[in-house]
């Protein structure tokens, strides 16, 4: 059976998109060391990534920016992800498995799974290329706006971030409805 484990990152950051991952394994090209990003050490993540695109049968990537993560909300705005990376598999699944609680609108049958990225290998593939995906757009955008440290703590509210805030105020990439930014008493 094709499954496609799906993931994101960024859902709590003050500022970047909000960017999923859509992974089907192939049973025979197992992966070894596949699990949770966030327990992994970049550099770890980042061999893993490799070597999940290489050895996937499908793979791909999709994602929410700024402005849609302020229209619709964070929620929303990672269902959308969630979606157009599962629309963008070159391989079409036969069911889909969601780390969380929720599942995008989607036309294949799709099973909403909390800690997936501990539990399902698939899941946890396309957590490691969700974060690590997300991660090199930051250290992008810290060339961008490098007042902000965006290389450093990936736009989470960090008391560096936090105090770059303060001094420099928000950016086009701040997500301007999270409560640090729109609480604090910045000019938009």
């Amino acid at each position: 059976m094709l499954v496609a484990g799906v993931d994101e990152a960024g859902r709590g950051p003050l500022a970047g998109p909000v960017v999923a991952a859509a992974v089907i394994l192939h049973p025979e090209r197992r992966i070894g060391g596949l699990r949770d990003s966030k327990l992994l050490t970049p550099p770890v993540r980042e061999k893993l990534a490799v070597v999940i695109r290489a050895r996937a049968v499908a793979w791909a990537v999709g994602e929410s920016g700024v402005a849609e993560i302020d229209a619709l909300n964070i929620l929303q705005a990672t269902l959308l992800a969630m979606r157009r990376a599962i629309e963008r598999l070159s391989t079409r699944p036969e069911v889909v498995w969601i780390d969380g609680l929720h599942c995008p609108a989607i036309e294949y049958p799709a099973r909403a799974i909390v800690d997936g990225d501990r539990i399902i290998a698939a899941i946890a593939a396309a957590s490691i290329l969700a974060k690590t995906a997300r991660d090199a757009q930051l250290v992008a955008l810290d060339r961008e706006y490098p007042v902000y440290g965006f290389a450093r703590h990936k736009g989470y509210a960090t008391p560096e971030h936090l105090a770059a805030l303060r001094q420099h105020g928000p950016c086009a990439v701040h997500r301007r409805y999270f409560a640090p930014v729109a609480q604090s008493e910045f000019d938009f």
